[in-house]
Protein backbone atom coordinates (compact mmCIF):
# COMPACT_ATOMS: atom_id res chain seq x y z
CA UNK A 1 0.00 0.00 0.00
CA UNK A 2 2.93 2.57 0.51
CA UNK A 3 3.74 2.70 -3.41
CA UNK A 4 0.02 4.23 -3.87
CA UNK A 5 0.43 8.22 -3.35
CA UNK A 6 -2.25 9.86 -0.78
CA UNK A 7 -3.83 11.56 -3.64
CA UNK A 8 -4.49 8.07 -5.03
CA UNK A 9 -5.41 6.42 -1.60
CA UNK A 10 -7.92 8.84 -1.35
CA UNK A 11 -9.31 8.82 -4.66
CA UNK A 12 -9.75 5.12 -4.51
CA UNK A 13 -11.36 5.52 -0.68
CA UNK A 14 -13.94 7.69 -2.23
CA UNK A 15 -14.43 5.68 -5.70
CA UNK A 16 -15.04 2.14 -3.80
CA UNK A 17 -17.47 4.12 -1.66
CA UNK A 18 -19.40 5.48 -4.51
CA UNK A 19 -19.10 2.22 -6.01
CA UNK A 20 -20.44 0.42 -3.07
CA UNK A 21 -17.43 -2.13 -2.82
CA UNK A 22 -16.82 -4.61 -0.62
CA UNK A 23 -16.84 -3.32 3.45
CA UNK A 24 -13.72 -5.24 3.60
CA UNK A 25 -11.45 -3.20 0.88
CA UNK A 26 -13.17 0.34 2.52
CA UNK A 27 -12.10 -0.78 5.69
CA UNK A 28 -8.83 -1.51 4.22
CA UNK A 29 -8.58 1.81 2.64
CA UNK A 30 -9.44 3.63 5.46
CA UNK A 31 -6.85 2.17 8.07
CA UNK A 32 -4.14 2.85 5.75
CA UNK A 33 -5.68 6.72 5.55
CA UNK A 34 -6.04 6.88 9.05
CA UNK A 35 -2.38 5.37 9.50
CA UNK A 36 -0.90 8.13 7.03
CA UNK A 37 -2.84 10.55 9.18
CA UNK A 38 -4.71 11.96 6.14
CA UNK A 39 -8.13 12.25 8.29
CA UNK A 40 -10.48 14.11 8.53
CA UNK A 41 -10.86 13.64 4.89
CA UNK A 42 -14.14 14.99 4.90
CA UNK A 43 -12.24 18.28 5.35
CA UNK A 44 -10.16 17.72 2.46
CA UNK A 45 -12.51 16.46 -0.33
CA UNK A 46 -15.83 18.72 0.03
Amino acid sequence: MELLSDNALLEAYFKALQLNLETDFIVLLRDEIKRRNLFPIQNQYN
